[in-house]
């Protein structure tokens, strides 16, 4: 049990995401987070109202089940396999955290400033997550894919969009926690 309590080192991880995306290429097949919504939404019936969310749904049901893993694999580390909710931050991140007024720095992964049902009452965060939904969004279908589509599947495929896809994606990041973070979190 206490290998199960504690983070897996990247030479056991990482041999392991080789594995599957060996099995996966092997198989024809493609992983990503981001295409499952195009999936809900044809299920969903989409279909009836654009030509884009006509698609074979039944070719796509594998990675519906990665989802449901996924949904059910963090239920249960979050739940019965993290003994420690604080997060491994340095000092330094939490003190810079701290200054723009998150006081749960360090001490959770969802900042209960964010992401937690009294926060809902401020219309500072219902603008800051509606936005921040719509660019991921937006951005995902831009770059063709998410950021596990293109860093894990799309480059382990060695795939020129992906990579251009993950610059981005750390420059986009980079960008936003030096730069647009303080602007939007400073009182």
């Amino acid at each position: 049990m206490d290998a199960l309590l504690k983070p897996w080192p990247w030479y056991v991880a990482g041999p392991l995401i080789a594995l599957i995306m060996v099995l996966l290429i092997l198989m024809g097949k493609r992983f990503g987070m981001s295409s499952n919504l195009e999936t809900f939404c044809s299920i969903g019936g989409a279909g009836k109202f654009t030509d884009y969310f006509k698609v074979d749904v039944k070719s796509k049901r594998w990675n519906l089940l990665v989802v449901l893993g996924s949904v059910i694999g963090g239920f249960m580390g979050a739940k019965w396999l993290s003994p420690n909710p604080a997060v491994g931050i340095s000092d330094k991140t939490v003190a810079k955290l701290k200054d723009l007024g998150f006081e749960s720095a360090g001490t959770t992964y969802l900042p209960t400033e964010l992401f937690s049902l009294e926060s809902l009452s401020s219309p500072k965060v219902w603008i800051i997550l509606l936005v921040a939904g719509f660019l991921v969004g937006f951005g995902t279908r831009y770059a063709g894919g998410c950021t596990s589509g293109h860093a894990i599947s799309g480059l382990s495929n060695l795939q020129r969009a992906s990579l251009i896809a993950v610059i981005g994606f750390f420059i986009g990041g980079l960008i936003m926690v030096h730069w647009l973070f303080p602007l939007i979190f400073t009182s």
